[in-house]
């Protein structure tokens, strides 16, 4: 690896691949979590006679659950994605910009691929 490649420490970026694996885990515990919730509900709803509040409140429950899942999942692609980059020797070098993505950035978010300035224009939809 050369060193215009290595950017940031190499304890540090051992730390980070420590870091992502965990949150990596930690996802997919919940998105098994969420499946396994969703199969209750869905059984639930053929043993039990029906009560029209009770199935909103679901429905409002699920949709909640969709919406966090569909976060989640894109959080552990964006966390797979990092650990790939660690890889490669290219963790903390932007995707978009091969910009370095500062350690302050990192430590708070280890799974960024993005500085924090082009992660604002993606989610504004600006590129």
């Amino acid at each position: 690896m050369s060193n215009e490649r290595l950017r940031h420490d190499p304890a540090f970026i051992v730390l980070q691949k420590n870091r992502l694996i965990a949150l990596s885990n930690q996802l997919r515990s919940i998105r098994q979590g969420q499946t396994d919730e969703q199969l209750a509900v869905n059984s639930d709803n053929g043993t039990q006679a029906r009560e029209f509040e009770d199935d909103a409140q679901k429905l409002a429950g699920l949709e909640l659950t969709g919406n966090l899942g569909a976060a989640n999942e894109q959080r552990l692609r964006d966390v797979e994605r990092a650990l790939q980059k660690i890889e490669d020797g290219t963790y903390g070098i932007s995707d978009q910009s091969g910009t370095t993505i500062p350690s302050a950035r990192l430590e708070a978010s280890p799974e960024a691929v993005y500085t924090l300035e082009e992660q604002r224009l993606r989610d504004r939809g600006s590129t």
